[in-house]
């Protein structure tokens, strides 16, 4: 038929290259691709579940962090017309403290609980619990979420804004005596 491509330059014949080829850096194989895409969805997985996953209360967690409760509260926490926050107690549901002004910790931790329950679906007629430990935390954790804040970890002004609440209202205003 035809004999290879040629062309003249200033009078001499070149062969033109035949068509170059390109690799595939996989030869062919696909399971490579395959592989680096299954463990970028596992990966994603892994993470999305560990964000749902709720966080244990302090009775389930490490047990060099769990200390013998000292004191326990159980607090509701209502947004009144005025921005301020009433702090209403568990038991009773009377008002016990306000929140009010910034209160920027105090507003955060709540929120971070509330947004919990209405993930969950749940009603926010359960109380909170603020609980005083042996070791000196401090914590606030939802039972019906089981979620959990060490409040002292936050420093000691953030975390006294809750430590007030602990004998907030109540008639007398003495600290309660741990039992040995």
């Amino acid at each position: 038929m035809s004999a290879p491509a040629s062309t003249h330059m200033n009078g001499a014949r070149a062969e033109l290259a035949p068509r170059a080829r390109h690799e595939d850096p996989t030869g062919g194989r696909t399971w490579p691709l395959w592989g680096m895409a299954l463990l970028a969805v596992g990966s994603l997985a892994a993470v999305t579940w560990r964000i749902q996953a709720p966080e244990p209360i302090a009775a389930e967690t490490d047990a060099r962090l769990v200390a013998p409760v000292l004191w326990q509260r159980a607090l509701h926490f209502e947004d009144r017309p005025d921005g301020s926050v009433a702090v209403l107690d568990g038991t009773t549901r009377l008002e016990v403290s306000r929140l009010q002004g910034e209160q920027g910790f105090a507003r955060g931790a709540l929120r971070m609980l509330a947004h919990a329950r209405l993930r969950h679906g749940l009603s926010p007629e359960q109380p909170f619990l603020l609980t005083g430990h042996a070791n000196g935390r401090l914590t606030l954790s939802d039972p019906t979420t089981r979620q959990r804040i060490d409040l002292e970890s936050f420093g000691p002004t953030n975390s006294a804004v809750f430590a007030r609440l602990r004998d907030a209202g109540r008639a007398s205003s003495a600290p309660e005596k741990a039992t040995p």
